[in-house]
């Protein structure tokens, strides 16, 4: 049996590049070699496209990948079966790709333009189409997916960050009568936690507005939830599965960047310490907010779990989730009993589901 080309992008623009470096390694030193001629491909900070030529995957966290001898200038063709372009000098060397896992998070990597492009070049990729990714991305556009399709969720309001200078008083007054303290901050098209904070009073949430707007125009504020934070993966097309339920503690205010990349603080636990009746609960929910964003492939599903009455309030979606060595997607489905080169091997078959 021939194999399939998969080209595997990683990095970006967005600042989740270092997440995406971290996960790019996990995938590609798990993916099934014997089955697959892997074609690795990372994007630069700048947004330059560089086919990597070596083998150690160790490189791409350590960001010496950039400098390996065999790397080559590089370029996806949006025309249909020309593939990968490889540019040494003035010769261009075409690759045909097969499938494409874009293991790439936040801006350009699963907010529908790379899926955009990956769609006009006529390849097959991992992970959901144009308009999921697009409205999965963009956390006020999720919320109003969501209450249509009846899912609770913690209240929510959107400010507009180019309007802050001018009406940030105005603004804080109408946030202070909505919400008590503490708020949640979030820009609205961000994963990894990037840019988020949890306001505990009216200066704190001043700054937290300001943060958010570096990274977004569009800022959500939310309600707090005293709760559990639940995390559920789902995986398939037509007839998506969830995994068993995982918590997260993050051993600080909240699960922020660093709780989840750069610190030991956190701890997660699987299956999560909730009763079997409310994981059914989350799980059914996970895949009906899927179902209702138009997913397919792969996403991440976050929900809170009340401590007082055990009430399921969904979260947010990430439909590229992280596949480090210590992400929670892949870990919730080694516990519900598929293990990660096997998956790997799942997320390409479905997105080659389909083709011609």
């Amino acid at each position: 049996m021939k194999k399939w080309n998969v080209c595997v992008l990683f990095g970006g623009i967005s600042p989740e590049h270092e997440v995406s470096l971290r996960s790019a390694e996990s995938v590609l030193n798990n993916i099934d070699k014997t089955q697959y001629e892997i074609l690795p491909v990372g994007i630069t900070r700048e947004g330059q496209w560089i086919y990597y030529g070596g083998t150690d995957y160790a490189s791409l966290p350590k960001k010496t990948w950039v400098n390996h001898p065999g790397n080559r200038k590089a370029a996806l063709s949006p025309v249909r079966g020309e593939g990968l372009l490889l540019f040494d000098g003035d010769r261009v060397t075409a690759k045909p790709i097969d499938v494409v896992f874009p293991v790439l998070h936040g801006e350009n990597g699963e907010d529908g333009a790379m899926q955009g492009l990956l769609q006009m070049a006529g390849v097959p990729y991992v992970g959901p189409q144009v308009a999921a990714s697009a409205v999965a991305m963009d956390k006020t556009l999720t919320k109003l997916v969501a209450d249509h399709a009846g899912v609770p969720q913690a209240a929510w309001q959107l400010v507009i960050g180019k309007r802050l200078k001018k009406d940030m008083e105005s603004t804080l007054d109408a946030l202070e009568a909505r919400f008590a303290y503490p708020m949640f901050v979030k820009p609205a098209g961000t994963g990894s936690s990037v840019g988020v904070s949890k306001a505990g009073n009216r200066e704190k949430l001043k700054a937290a507005l300001k943060e958010a707007a570096r990274f977004d125009d569009k800022i959500l504020v939310e309600e707090f939830i005293p709760g559990r934070e639940i995390e559920v993966a789902v995986l398939g097309n037509e007839e998506p599965v969830a995994s068993v339920c995982g918590e997260i503690d993050s051993g600080a205010e909240f699960y922020d960047y660093d709780a989840k990349y750069l610190t030991d603080t956190s701890t997660c636990y699987i299956p999560a310490r909730i009763p079997a009746e409310t994981a059914e609960t989350i799980r059914a929910l996970a895949v009906k907010v899927y179902r209702a964003l138009g997913c397919r492939g792969l996403s991440r599903v976050d929900f809170f779990v009340t401590f007082a009455e055990t009430k399921v309030i969904f979260n947010e979606i990430n439909t590229i989730p992280g596949f480090t060595s210590i992400s929670m997607y892949p870990k919730l489905f080694a516990a519900s009993g598929m293990e990660y080169s096997q998956l790997i091997d799942t997320l390409l078959h479905l997105a080659m589901e389909g083709k011609a």
